[in-house]
């Protein structure tokens, strides 16, 4: 299941040992970050048969309108959607929305990515591999009855490339935006004899519910290629996207963007965290943008001038960013942040591993970002795991996590105050 993507053949050692500093164990779970070792729960992971949510490697929630969670998954190659009226206590029938077997990209930083407008519309995005060289296609596929049954799924651009880590955002009037890693310009200079690194991010926009997407456009076209793209919508619904970026010398350090009417705004360093490698993280960066405006960003490094996980936050949409702080403590296992804003309010979650279990840690912060309050445990398992998640429905907020000893959990983690 572990999917290591080495872009040249010389740096096989590196893409071992890269994250080294996270220790062997911490590889591994910065790479797949769904497991802790090889315990007998990991095992019952590598044997799960089926496409049901108990085999699933990820797991991607999103409240409808009507109150109710919609939940995609991956498992066993096949994409499926089902939907809770209790809180994820119990779902309906799955359905499945493709099959695409040992092709589907299950990556760690790969997931299906779901959402709905306020008439319970759902769209639907993938990505899964057309070839042995990692070239992908994004499918999509949309639901006019609230997720009981959905279109077949087709490409979302007509390039032949390569596209991969849809990341989809819904603004308020129904508009759906998506963007994600495309290589086509990658694909074109190399037919023209040059050698060009990483990928670029592409984007789009749909304003009849992901039937038909706008000519996609570049916001930036040196980035890495093989990372997840975080996104939110600001105050005023204009997506506001992170991504690891390629800057002058190879270094693959975080940047955000504001994506307007008119195009992509500059690109913004979120920190100078010098990551000079040709490797690839897997290992994306999360956002959320407060009730005034602030940026809040947490993000994985392993650069010469700082590693491990880490939080800024700006006040000038990404003109400046504040001084990075680290996420849980200095020499820990820490992977897989995630947060979540709301008014002044703050949330923000992550993955340590203490070399037994796997535990997901929450921090909250009542002034937007300017003083938090200790980390405390809102979950552990000993076995397989998938990232954890932050959603919310009217002023509560939820820690969406899949387990593979306790299964899918949708736990209560507080209100916005």
């Amino acid at each position: 299941m572990m999917q290591i993507h080495c872009p040249f053949r010389r740096l096989a050692l590196l893409c071992t040992l890269f994250l080294s500093g996270l220790g062997a164990v911490g590889y591994v779970q910065a790479q797949m970050d769904h497991s802790s070792g090889m315990t007998s729960s990991t095992k019952k992971h590598m044997t799960c048969q089926g496409s049901s949510l108990e085999c699933a490697n990820a797991a991607t929630p999103f409240f409808a309108g009507d109150g109710k969670l919609l939940l995609a998954w991956t498992a066993n190659g096949v994409v499926s959607v089902a939907q809770s009226n209790d809180l994820g206590k119990t779902f309906s029938t799955p359905v499945s929305i493709a099959e695409h077997g040992k092709s589907l990209d299950t990556g760690s930083d790969a997931r299906p990515q779901i959402v709905a407008d306020r008439e319970n519309n759902v769209f639907l995005a993938y990505s899964f591999f057309k070839d042995s060289h990692w070239n992908a296609q994004i499918n999509t596929a949309r639901s006019l009855d609230g997720g009981n049954t959905f279109t077949q799924p087709t490409s979302l651009v007509s390039d032949s490339s390569s596209q991969r880590f849809p990341s989809v955002l819904i603004k308020p009037n129904g508009n759906i935006f998506i963007s994600w890693i495309d290589k086509r310009l990658v694909a074109a200079a190399k037919q023209g004899g040059e050698r060009r690194l990483g990928g670029s991010i592409a984007y789009s926009l749909s304003q009849d519910g992901g039937k038909t997407f706008q000519a996609e456009r570049f916001a930036n076209e040196s980035t890495c290629e093989c990372c997840r793209i975080g996104g939110a919508l600001d105050t005023q619904s204009q997506p506001a996207i992170v991504y690891r970026a390629i800057f002058s010398g190879g270094i693959r350090d975080q940047a955000s963007q504001v994506i307007s009417d008119n195009g992509a705004g500059p690109v913004r360093r979120v920190a100078d965290d010098d990551w000079k490698t040709d490797a690839c993280p897997h290992h994306g960066p999360s956002i959320a943008i407060s009730g005034s405006g602030k940026f809040h960003v947490a993000w994985y490094t392993q650069g010469s001038k700082r590693v491990g996980v880490f939080y800024a936050n700006s006040s000038n949409q990404g003109a400046t960013y504040s001084k990075p702080s680290r996420i849980g403590a200095e020499g820990a296992n820490v992977a897989r942040p995630y947060l979540l804003a709301m008014g002044q309010h703050v949330w923000i979650v992550w993955k340590e591993f203490d070399g037994k279990k796997s535990s997901v840690f929450l921090k909250e912060s009542t002034d937007d970002g300017g003083t938090w309050g200790s980390p405390k445990i809102l979950a552990s398992t000993a076995g397989y795991s998938d990232h954890p998640l932050l959603l919310a429905r009217g002023n509560e907020v939820f820690l969406s996590w899949l387990t593979r000893d306790d299964g899918y959990q949708l736990m209560n983690i507080g209100r916005n105050q």
